[in-house]
């Protein structure tokens, strides 16, 4: 064998070293600009329907505690429609509801049939997400672990892929149960630690519907994911790591009241002989049966009492909305505080109780989320002006190192929240 100059061999080795790193990450994997050290996870929690107005109640310590310690935003605006499951995959793909497909809690598609939340098999149906990447994915091709306890879209292999870590969704775990278990994946050793995880806690969207956002009910359980989040802040400082972790409390929309009354049934709009209703609630949306187009235009479109409706491609331009398939040709927008449900519902319903609803125009500010964070990558004691939700995802992607995904979202309006200034040059 030839004898390998010192130089030479210094050389060959760091090829071969390179070679092996490649091999190990696959060609599919994204480039990462400056990996986050295995020490400092990205932690996004979600607190379903927290409106911005609840973070001045005084109700709520803890969250107070991380915006004292960090940044807040005056707040958050949700994407069309302000629903459930169309903002959470928003806030982690940074793509318009428009854009990824999740165009609404329940929607329907030429190919796939009818989608509901509470249908767990649409829920774990790939073909309903592939149409954005959320940040699980984008981590691990980018070789980081991911993990998500709870989030719309976790459930399902999305481009091929599942979270390192999931679970399927369980109203019955407690608040504190969902914190240890997160603090348990936080405390592992740096080899199997997450660099990203999902927290997700549901008690207040619903307490919020059943009771009116205003209502006994909705703060107890406020107060309750509240010192969960205490709980969370405590079990990292006792470990040493709560400084390392950085740390984003979202929400996905805001809550507003529903009196009594302010209910009416979708049958009265338009009937079945005419039209199928895709969808109820706030964002109705209405797909004429053949022949009928003609005639239910002439009966929705335009201004109602508690309603307006639009043809799809007609939509107030600010909602960026309608060009999607699943968007149904016709869409009307309930007026804020009022409902449209099914006339069986509406009759079994109780007559004379507040409820809760959200859905309605991102603009009213009883739709407001809210954006709280702290850990290094973030000033303190700041607050941001308001801005979009698509505007998260960018900035996760920056605090994980890696290239986003294609987004309809722009991190300048997060860029004052950062603590390094070199950060904002990249």
């Amino acid at each position: 064998m030839h004898s390998i100059a010192p130089a030479a061999r210094a050389a060959l080795l760091a090829a071969l070293v390179s070679l092996a790193a490649c091999a190990a990450h696959g060609p599919q994997r994204a480039a990462r600009s400056d990996p986050p050290p295995a020490d400092t996870p990205l932690l996004l929690i979600s607190i379903d329907g927290f409106r911005a107005s609840y973070l001045e109640l005084g109700l709520t310590p803890n969250l107070q505690r991380i915006a004292d310690r960090g940044v807040r935003a005056q707040w958050m605006n949700p994407s069309y429609p302000s629903l459930t499951f169309p903002n959470h995959y928003t806030l982690v793909t940074g793509l318009r509801p428009d854009h990824h497909g999740v165009i609404h809690n329940s929607m329907s598609d030429a190919d796939l049939g009818k989608f509901k939340v509470s249908d767990r098999n649409a829920v774990g149906d790939t073909r309903w997400w592939n149409g954005g990447e959320p940040i699980w994915i984008g981590a691990q091709n980018a070789g980081l672990r991911s993990a998500t306890l709870f989030w719309p879209g976790s459930e399902a292999p999305i481009r091929g892929l599942r979270p390192n870590r999931w679970k399927p969704f369980d109203a019955k775990i407690s608040e504190n149960a969902r914190v240890d278990e997160m603090l348990a994946w936080l405390g592992e050793p740096a080899a199997t630690r997450p660099h990203v995880a999902t927290l997700y806690f549901d008690a207040l969207d619903h307490e919020g519907h059943d009771h009116g956002p205003d209502s006994p009910e909705a703060r107890t359980a406020m107060q309750r994911i509240d010192a969960a989040l205490g709980r969370l802040v405590d079990g990292l400082a006792a470990r040493g790591e709560l400084d390392r972790v950085n740390l984003i409390v979202v929400s996905d929309h805001g809550m507003a009241e529903v009196a009594p009354g302010q209910r009416i049934a979708v049958e009265d709009m338009v009937t079945p002989q005419q039209a199928v209703v895709t969808s109820v609630g706030q964002s109705i949306g209405v797909a004429p049966n053949p022949g009928f187009e003609a005639e239910v235009e002439r009966r929705l479109l335009g201004r109602h009492g508690h309603y307006q409706c639009w043809r799809k491609g007609e939509l107030p331009a600010r909602w960026q909305y309608g060009t999607h398939p699943r968007v149904p040709p016709i869409v009307c927008q309930m007026d804020e505080g009022w409902d449209a449900i099914d006339g069986e519902t509406l009759k079994k319903s109780p007559k004379n109780q507040t409820r809760g609803s959200h859905g309605y125009d991102p603009a009213l500010p009883s739709m407001r989320a809210i954006f709280i964070a702290r850990g290094p990558a973030f000033r303190q004691g700041a607050t941001i002006p308001a801005f979009d939700n698509i505007d998260v995802y960018p900035l996760l992607a920056r605090l994980l190192g890696i290239k986003p995904a294609q987004n309809d979202g722009d991190i300048a309006p997060l860029l004052p929240a950062l603590k390094d200034p070199r950060a904002q040059k990249k």
